[in-house]
């Protein structure tokens, strides 16, 4: 199997709130729109990937999933993230592993996990001091 790309595909509750605080207060970038009414989505840049909002199912999304996004810096985006009144669960915090991770909440709830990885972590390490 060869797999060429990818997207997280979210059903919110309210789709025009979605996209807006994903477009406006994220600041994603929609790569396309499509469809009318019941059957409208939005497809935003999500770095090496792709988030993808469409109508659907209203059901609250699950506690085991959760959206990993990489910032350069996590206190800016705590900060940006206050400003616009989003819901903050766990301010900018190192972990053991050695990441920065701030945790919030989208519309729905769903847990958006912003994350800063250090100069000196291995994620950015030169793969050559690897070998």
């Amino acid at each position: 199997m060869e797999i060429l790309s990818g997207r997280f595909m979210l059903h919110p509750r309210d789709f025009d709130r979605s996209v807006s605080f994903y477009r406006d207060t994220l600041g994603l970038h929609p790569m396309r729109e499509f469809g009318e009414g019941a059957s409208r989505g939005v497809v935003f840049f999500l770095g090496g990937g792709y988030l993808e909002i469409t109508n659907g199912p209203a059901d609250p999304p699950a506690a085991s999933t959760e959206l990993w996004l990489q910032v350069r810096d996590v206190g800016q985006a705590e900060r940006d993230l206050r400003a616009a009144g989003v819901s903050v669960l766990e301010g900018a915090t190192e972990k053991p592993w050695g990441l920065i991770e701030l945790r919030a909440c989208d519309p729905d709830g769903l847990t958006l996990i912003f994350v800063e990885v250090p100069a000196e972590h291995p994620l950015r390490r030169d793969k050559r001091e690897l070998e």
